[in-house]
């Protein structure tokens, strides 16, 4: 069984899948700065390939799964300052996902998996929120498996462990193995490993990247990615998603 792209399928395709059995994917990114060496749409290109990932696993275990068009603007307020760099309230992003489940609830599918690769906190908390409300709202179930949260996070290398991982390392293989025309090949090789962790910033209260110690827009290492990194992270992800909606169904 292939997985299903909404945007692709006519209404009538759609009508005649047993919804109440579908899964429903959102890939969640963001437009915001990623490094001189990035394109600001990194973090859908990353949510995408995780929530193209993990369908492939659930299908491969007998789900039905559909995958939405990506959510691409959210709270990026840590990189605000930097041009090109779209944000939005939490509250927007909260509301957004409340509506896009009731849609999903009023024609019968079983479940909504959000595929997130955005750790801006705002973002975090508004999507946690969605949940809350969909639970209260008796909508179909949220899954969110919260990257930056136990288990999840230990899965994806010492890098994002580190918490230094913004347009580093872990990001930049991600988006060479998907899309490699993107990344700016020649400034990638230049740019120094920017070690701070990103993670302990917002801890301390840090509010943008600047303040945190990344003046590019980048925390981590981008020279030392790989292709070869990307596809196993992916994978990485992908099951993370999949061990996510399987524990809930």
């Amino acid at each position: 069984m292939p997985v299903h792209e909404l945007a692709q399928l006519t209404w009538e395709e759609v009508r005649d899948l047993e919804r109440d059995q579908t899964l429903v994917v959102l890939p969640i990114g963001a437009i915001e700065a990623h490094g001189p060496h990035l394109p600001l749409d990194s973090d859908v290109v990353i949510a995408s390939a995780m929530a193209r990932s993990g369908a492939e696993k659930l299908v491969a275990r007998g789900c039905t799964v559909l995958i939405l068009p990506a959510l691409a603007y959210t709270a990026a307020s840590f990189g605000a300052a930097f041009q090109g760099t779209v944000s939005i309230s939490g509250i927007t992003v909260t509301a957004v996902i409340v509506d896009l489940a009731r849609s999903l609830s009023q024609q019968g599918f079983r479940l909504l998996a959000l595929a997130n690769a955005h750790l801006d906190p705002e973002h975090l908390t508004a999507l946690a929120d969605a949940v809350k409300r969909a639970r209260a709202q008796r909508l179909l179930p949220i899954v969110f498996p919260d990257l930056t949260r136990k288990p999840w996070g230990a899965r994806l290398g010492d890098e994002f462990r580190s918490g230094a991982c913004h347009a580093g390392q872990f990001e930049t293989s991600i988006v060479m193995r998907e899309r490699a025309a993107a990344v700016r090949e020649e400034i990638r090789q230049s740019l120094v490993p920017i070690p701070q962790s990103l993670s302990q910033a917002i801890k301390a209260g840090k509010r943008t990247f600047t303040d945190a110690g990344g003046p590019r827009a980048y925390f981590g290492d981008p020279a030392a990615a790989s292709a070869a990194e990307g596809s196993q992270l992916i994978d990485a992800l992908g099951s993370i998603l999949a061990e996510a909606v399987l524990a809930e169904i």
